[in-house]
Parts: C-alpha cells; structure tokens; sequence
C-alpha cells in the first residue's frame, strides 16, 4: 500500500538539497556502494544480512567515501535468485534502513516491488533503483512520479539470448521504460539509466554493454554501470566473485571514460582511489 504522504527527503537527501546534481557534479563519477541485507547474495554470502553489521559496513563504506548507500533485501542475482514477498523484504530492511538514513547520506533503495519503495521513501530513502526498469511493477512510476524522487532505471531480461543485439535491446527497453515514465509524469531530470551489467546477458553481451556504453548516451541521461564482482570477470579470469576486485575495477575505469556518472561497487575504497586518481592524471593531460 502507498502511503498517502511523501517523506520531506525523498527528493532531496537528508541535506536538503537535489541529490542527482550534487553527485552528478564532479570531475569523477560518484560511488554507490553495495549492501545486501539478504541471506542469499551472490557477492557477499549473505554476511549482512544481520542489522548491526549491515549498519557497520555502512559506515565503513561512507568513511571509505561512497556517496550513495544502494541498500536490497531480495537477491536480484540473474542465476538462481528466489522471489519473496513484499512483507518478507520489509521485514529485512525495517531495522537497517532507517538507521542508514540517519547517518546522513543518500540512500537509494534496490527493489522492484512499489509498497517497498513507498516504505523506504517515507522512511527518507532518496532515490529508487528498479532493476526492472518500471516494467515489472505497474505501481512502480506512479509512486516515482507522485514523491518525485529519482529513479535508476535497469535494463533486465528474463533470460540471455546470445543471437540478439544487446545493444539494440538494451535501446529499446529503456525507450520503453521512459515512456512509461513520461506517461506518469516523471521528469526526466530524475531519470538515471543503468545497462544491467550480467542481468539477461552472456558474459560476452556484458563486455560488449561496457565497450559501447557510450552509445547510450544518446538518450541524454546519466549512466550508472554496477560491473563489481559480475560473473564475466570470471570467463576472463576464473575467478569467485570476492575475487574479481582488478577485474571489476578494470570495467568501471572503462566504464566511466565511456560516460558512466555513477559506479555501484562492493569494494569502496578501492574503486574511490581508483576514479579519483584516474581524475587527477587526466587534469595533467
């Protein structure tokens, strides 16, 4: 159910003020840092799944400079994931999320189901992050559009297909997705995109997502690529997914010379050096 009124922060993030163009202002892309309070993850095993660690990793990777928590309570993993119910997922974030609110830093909330992300809106989550891309929930644009917060937008197929052009279908499903978000009023300037790196794709169609990611810019929109600890780092080099930081550090440095304004990442620190220097040797140039 969708409560009646917006929480004040919705929008805006707990300064107060618009949260895309403070993180879309900087001479490197802005870190968005994982925590998966499920039992289930694929990256991280689950080991967040308890409140009070979830709440440290939280404040590890605000001081490691993420500036964005990106918080799931379902495993949207794309092998194997087992769907749960809205009431199921609330009751994971319900002792996490608004302690990681208050610590002052924009939170956005990873589901795909709209009375969650009504929840975490009213409990001041800034921004949602559908990784269906508005096409799952038919609840989902009507809430983004009536809080006014902004919204990622995620590319998703139900299975890889690896006769298709990825890219092709990638354009489509978000010409899809915006104008379902025009249709329910959702400004543009809301809008981030994001090409599902490892969701519905061969490992081979996620290499290809990152090497033409700048072809996306063409819809004019900020671009957030989440490539940390993917399954194709691994037909590269074999590898487990806590295994994968060069690899996942490697497509996020491409990613972000290709037009990427927002990096999701697991392993903060690391990836934050990585941008920022990447930054300060291109101001040499």
């Amino acid at each position: 159910m969708i409560a009646a009124k917006p929480s004040p922060t919705a929008a805006t993030g707990p300064a107060g003020h618009p949260v895309l163009p403070a993180l879309l202002s900087r001479p490197y892309p802005a870190v968005m840092g994982v925590l998966n309070v499920t039992p289930d993850s694929f990256s991280d095993g689950g080991q967040f799944a308890a409140p009070e660690r979830a709440l440290v990793q939280a404040r590890r990777m605000i001081a490691e400079g993420a500036d964005i928590i990106d918080i799931g309570a379902e495993s949207t993993r794309p092998y194997g994931s087992e769907p749960i119910s809205a009431e199921e997922e609330l009751k994971r974030l319900q002792p996490v999320l608004p302690e990681i609110v208050a610590l002052g830093i924009p939170v956005s909330i990873d589901s795909m189901k709209s009375a969650v992300v009504a929840w975490a809106l009213d409990q001041g989550a800034a921004i949602a992050n559908d990784v269906w891309g508005l096409q799952r929930d038919s609840g989902m644009a009507g809430l983004i559009a009536e809080r006014g917060a902004p919204v990622i937008i995620m590319h998703n197929r139900e299975s890889a297909d690896p006769a298709i052009d990825i890219m092709q279908d990638i354009s489509n499903f978000f010409a899809a997705s915006l104008d379902i978000a025009a249709r329910a009023g959702i400004s543009s300037d809301k809008i981030i995109l994001d090409p599902g790196i490892g969701f519905g794709k061969t490992p081979e169609q996620s290499m290809t997502a990152l090497a033409r990611l700048g072809e996306l810019q063409s819809f004019g929109l900020p671009l957030l690529v989440g490539a940390s600890r993917k399954r194709f780092i691994s037909t590269v080099t074999p590898s487990e997914p806590h295994q994968r930081l060069g690899g996942s550090i490697a497509a996020h440095l491409l990613a972000a010379q290709n037009g990427a304004r927002i990096i999701r990442a697991h392993d903060v620190a690391e990836t934050v050096q990585a941008l920022r220097v990447t930054a300060a040797i291109r101001e040499q140039a």
